[in-house]
């Protein structure tokens, strides 16, 4: 008897530690929490989302482009809006109404209207924009919509009581391509300076090909605990990434 109730206490201990061990170790879960024809939002993590929308391009048909959404203490803080007014506006709506929080700033990572197409929605609702400088030169001279608050070299950010960062590390997609760091989570938004796993190198025309690859080799060197890495288009993954896009651009 004694003998049983020893066995049955080790077999109930040793359940309840694996239980215990799988639940520590085990990631999160991604989970769809808002979808409609214009607009997914994706929880990553406790504390962030990604955001989708989409834009009907010439070369590539329509193309779903990411952003980050980071939240803490009922603030939160947006990198890209999404690709239009409309789906820009669905996004500030549910922040505020689903998530309950107060948008402190949207910042887009580059120029290009997959960034920072919606910026007249975020204006509208009186949210602060930021933008690395040159990203506001280049918004100028293509008569793109225009940040408000312009940086050099990095930005960092309160949301509640965590950081955020948005750092230029150098030319690749485009002259003015910056990249957000979630330190709290370790997630990243590389933007369209990253790609996915088995992405073509996408559009050129504002590229630098040759920097292309040092450029995320300093983000890889600056951000080596990073766990989660948002592509400015296609599915995250982790650091993986950042070597596939080294690779992808390597000068041969």
């Amino acid at each position: 008897m004694k003998v049983a109730i020893k066995t049955l206490l080790i077999i109930v201990f040793s359940v309840t530690t694996l239980h215990c061990y799988a639940q520590k170790n085990n990631p999160f879960k991604p989970k769809v929490v808002y979808k409609s024809d214009d607009l997914i939002v994706t929880q990553i993590s406790k504390n962030s989302f990604e955001h989708t929308s989409f834009l009907q391009t010439d070369d590539f048909g329509n193309v779903p482009c990411n952003g980050l959404i980071v939240s803490n203490s009922n603030e939160a803080i947006v990198f890209d809006t999404p690709t239009n007014d409309k789906s820009s506006e669905e996004l500030i709506k549910w922040i505020k109404e689903t998530l309950h929080c107060k948008i402190n700033a949207i910042i887009p990572t580059h120029f290009h209207d997959d960034c920072l197409g919606g910026l007249k929605a975020f204006d509208n609702n009186n949210i602060p924009s930021y933008a690395y400088f040159k990203t506001i030169a280049l918004a100028k001279e293509n008569n793109f919509p225009v940040p408000k608050n312009s940086f050099r070299d990095s930005l960092i950010l309160k949301v509640g009581n965590k950081n955020i960062i948005a750092k230029f590390f150098g030319e690749g997609h485009t002259k003015d391509n910056v990249v957000g760091y979630f330190p709290s989570e370790n997630i990243m938004f590389g933007g369209c300076l990253i790609k996915e796993p088995d992405a073509s190198k996408g559009y050129l025309g504002d590229a630098n090909v040759a920097a292309w690859s040092n450029t995320v080799e300093k983000v890889k060197q600056e951000y080596p605990n990073v766990k989660i890495v948002i592509p400015g288009h296609g599915e995250y993954g982790n650091k993986k990434l950042l070597d596939y896009t080294i690779n992808l651009f390597k000068t041969k």
